[in-house]
């Protein structure tokens, strides 16, 4: 096991607040500080100390694949921790985007390269050939934008604003036909793609049409009150972005501290404010739609945009005393939760780990349990756990990466822990 130096981006929709306060550091901090990575991703690794010299934890991981991720994970993923966990602090909202599938990426990735275009080439859609499915787990209120409205809702709010430019559109999501009769998936498409394709000379006068509207309706004691209230927000975080129109066409949600969204391959979303823990494949594939200075490929947007992939909001499921997860289809991750309450418990999940202490301090101890069977599940493959009884103590805000060779893992302690692990192996 190794506590890890977790790394912060300091984008700028990012807070000032959450993250330094979770590290016990000094609020506000000096800048925005958006997320704080756990992981082996090469564009920014955790850091670790191995016989006492400090290194990052994809070095480690790629001097010894077999020891670190175990047989299975490594020859299923390669020689890459496959997850991501990222503690993700939103005051402003990020872009609209959407992310591939595994064959998507490798095809899109591959083709980026033939065509010459240089790793950090701003206009790269596609920086791995990785996807990137993601569970985003709210540790406070979280407000999203997650999946595209069904026709007949997104017609309802365009013809509640009263916005003359917006009526065609609102009777062409009208005039779909209802999903139990027909697919309807490409109107919604159709209609994203005229937005984002809006004449240049005419997005600013519309932006500001559709917020005064939204203004408006948001004072409405009806249905679309509060999405209009958030593309108020949205427009004050990013004036005159055509994205703003276009959120128009997302379900607005706001996720209980505790539920979570799942984004698969193919679902529009965006994050508009809080804090939460987000998991993903370990990826950097982003294609966005707006809400965003960074590369739009609208028409990439929409060959990746599966209008029918719906976001589901989750709630987490029990597996064990203390221990409950989010079971979700994508093989690169599972997030679990862990609540020690001064019992001894085992670590659920197999391979290679990451847990993050986010309330209390706990200790943790390699060696399988006193007695009795591990109630979390398959123990881990790969070889031989490491030395019994080796511990390391977790604070709030702190991590550690344990790799498949540490074998079982005692936890004890009053804390709450957020752990990632691959999928079933």
């Amino acid at each position: 096991m190794d506590v890890l130096r977790a790394v912060v981006r300091p984008y700028a929709w990012g807070s000032r607040h959450a993250i330094a306060e979770l590290q016990g550091r000094p609020v506000p901090a000096p800048g925005p500080e958006a997320e704080l990575w756990m992981g082996g991703h090469p564009a920014t690794p955790s850091g670790l100390d191995r016989d006492a010299q400090a290194t990052t934890l994809d070095a480690v991981i790629a001097a010894d694949p077999q020891a670190e991720l175990g047989a299975a994970c490594a020859a299923r993923f390669g020689p890459r921790l496959p997850f991501l966990l990222k503690v993700l602090a939103a005051d402003m909202a990020l872009s609209i985007q959407v992310h591939p599938s595994r064959a998507q990426a490798q095809q899109g990735f591959r083709a980026e390269n033939e065509r010459g275009l240089a790793p950090d080439d701003p206009t790269r859609n596609y920086v791995d050939d990785w996807p990137k499915p993601e569970l985003l787990y709210a540790l406070a209120p979280f407000e999203v934008l997650a999946g595209l409205r069904p026709p007949a809702d997104a017609a309802a709010f365009l013809h509640a604003l009263s916005v003359d430019q917006l009526r065609p559109l609102a009777a062409q999501l009208a005039a779909a036909p209802p999903a139990s009769a027909a697919p309807s998936d490409g109107v919604m498409a159709s209609v994203l793609g005229t937005i984002l394709d809006w004449p240049a000379d005419g997005q600013a006068a519309l932006v500001a049409e559709v917020v005064a509207a939204c203004a408006r309706l948001a004072l409405a004691d009806g249905p679309y009150a509060e999405p209009a209230a958030a593309a108020v927000r949205i427009a004050a975080d990013h004036p005159g972005d055509i994205g703003v129109v276009a959120s128009l066409l997302l379900r607005h949600a706001v996720l209980a501290p505790g539920q979570a969204m799942f984004v698969p391959a193919g679902g529009l979303h965006a994050y508009l404010k809080g804090t939460g823990i987000e998991l993903l494949a370990n990826s950097d594939n982003v294609v966005r739609a707006g809400l965003t200075a960074k590369h739009l490929d609208v028409p990439e947007l929409l060959t990746l945009l599966d209008p029918s992939v719906a976001v589901p909001v989750l709630s987490p499921q029990r597996l064990a005393d203390g221990i409950t997860w989010f079971d979700t289809p994508a093989p690169e991750f599972r997030l679990y939760l862990i609540e020690l309450t001064g019992s001894t418990l085992t670590l659920p999940g197999q391979g290679p780990r990451v847990v993050l202490c986010t309330e209390g301090s706990a200790t943790l101890r390699t060696g399988p349990a006193p007695s009795g069977p591990a109630p979390s599940g398959p123990a881990p493959s790969g070889p031989a756990p490491s030395e019994p009884g080796h511990a390391i103590e977790l604070s709030r805000g702190e991590s550690c990466f344990i790799a498949a060779a540490d074998g079982p893992v005692q936890a004890a302690g009053r804390a709450h822990l957020a752990l990632a692990s691959p999928g079933p192996l």
